[in-house]
């Protein structure tokens, strides 16, 4: 193998597939990076085995070849030269790769390539397309919700539902819920429903763009597997095995009490000053709401060894006047995860669930559960 690329395009490249990189220690070779040449170009691929990774850099390919090289000092070696080529030049006979880039070179030891793992290849035809950004968005405002507990697998994941021309994603963990449509570029016939790791959803978001540039998407035959291909790289994901619980019962079915219309950064800010107070109190912060008031919203902590804050918010609220408690953290979380300008948030009464939606969209709802104030 003899391969020459630029400095930051090799860089990017391992920035992507660095992060499936197993740090386990399991298998000696999942610590590696697998370089290929393919094309006219150079392939990366890392693996965990639960998610893997390829991504092309473009090159100058003079011979073909492969190895695996040990992926951390790869990357911290390439991230700290100096912008320019590289030039990248295996010894076969000694499984040595030979990197030269200006005044600076360096021989790194590896492992042949037929010991990595193999990674699918990408069927002929893609089960569905989606638009990167349309998917990005997805993701962003999805996948931080499932639980991070491993005792549930199935919750650890996003149940994914393709049906004709729109997809569906749900996450949830114990106190509360994500769920946003979109659409999808080419219709789907026959319903597919799978669970796809968060964290691998989580490495996606990562590699896409907020562009209309589309996502082809494959599920194995045995729904075993998904692969997310882009003209840059592939992520191949294991898919959960399980039942994923019925989330649509979480979802309040009742005409809301009260309803409150607010500006999404001005209660994000209210909400993350009342959490510095209230990471002594359990996180617990109080939504006081009063349409007769002239600050229709308060927002406020007390911490018991550290004191109390409170932050009026403008705010359209229609319905009756209501206090309820969330988790500071899980309500700023959702926020931050929205771009859009105006939210709403729809309340049952203190110990009901609360619903957050966008003003003007009805493909995403994201529910939390309520804490009971202390008297």
């Amino acid at each position: 193998m003899k391969v020459t690329c630029l400095q930051e395009n090799l860089a990017r490249g391992l920035q992507i597939v660095g992060r499936a990189v197993s740090s386990r220690g399991t298998l000696p070779i999942l610590s590696n990076v697998l370089l290929r040449t393919d094309a006219g170009r150079l392939k990366l691929t890392a693996t965990n085995l639960e998610i893997g990774v390829n991504c092309w850099v473009p090159a100058k390919v003079e011979d073909d070849g492969a190895i695996t090289v040990p992926a951390r000092l790869f990357t911290d070696f390439v991230n700290n030269l100096p912008a320019g080529n590289i030039e990248l030049s295996l010894n076969v006979r000694t499984k040595t790769l030979h990197l030269k880039s200006g005044q600076h070179e360096a021989n790194m030891k590896g492992l042949d390539a037929e010991e990595f793992p193999i990674i699918p290849a990408i069927p002929e035809k893609p089960t569905t397309r989606i638009a990167q950004g349309t998917l990005r968005r997805m993701i962003r405002e999805v996948a931080f919700v499932a639980a991070t507990d491993d005792s549930r697998p199935v919750l650890t994941g996003v149940l994914t539902t393709i049906a004709g021309d729109m997809i569906t994603m749900a996450a949830a963990d114990p106190y509360r819920l994500s769920v946003r449509h979109g659409r999808v570029l080419e219709r789907l016939e026959d319903p597919i429903e799978v669970i796809v790791p968060a964290r691998s959803y989580m490495e996606l978001e990562r590699v896409l763009g907020d562009v209309d540039e589309p996502v082809d998407v494959f599920v194995t035959p045995n729904k075993s597997q998904v692969i997310f291909h882009t003209n840059e790289a592939d992520i191949v994901s294991r898919i959960i095995e399980g039942q994923f619980p019925n989330y649509k019962q979480v979802i309040p079915s009742a005409a809301p009490q009260t309803r409150v219309v607010v500006q999404r950064e001005e209660l994000l800010n209210a909400t993350r000053l009342a959490s510095f107070f209230a990471r002594d109190a359990a996180n617990i912060v109080r939504f006081q709401v009063d349409p007769s008031h002239e600050a229709p919203l308060v927002i406020s902590a007390t911490a018991a060894e550290v004191g109390d804050q409170t932050g009026r918010v403008d705010a359209t609220v229609d319905g009756q006047a209501t206090t309820i408690a969330f988790n500071s953290r899980f309500v700023s979380e959702a926020l931050g995860s929205l771009t859009a300008p105006e939210i709403t948030l729809e309340l049952g009464g203190p110990l009901a669930p609360g619903v957050l939606k966008v003003v003007g969209d009805e493909s995403y709802l994201h529910v939390v559960m309520p804490l009971r104030i202390p008297s």
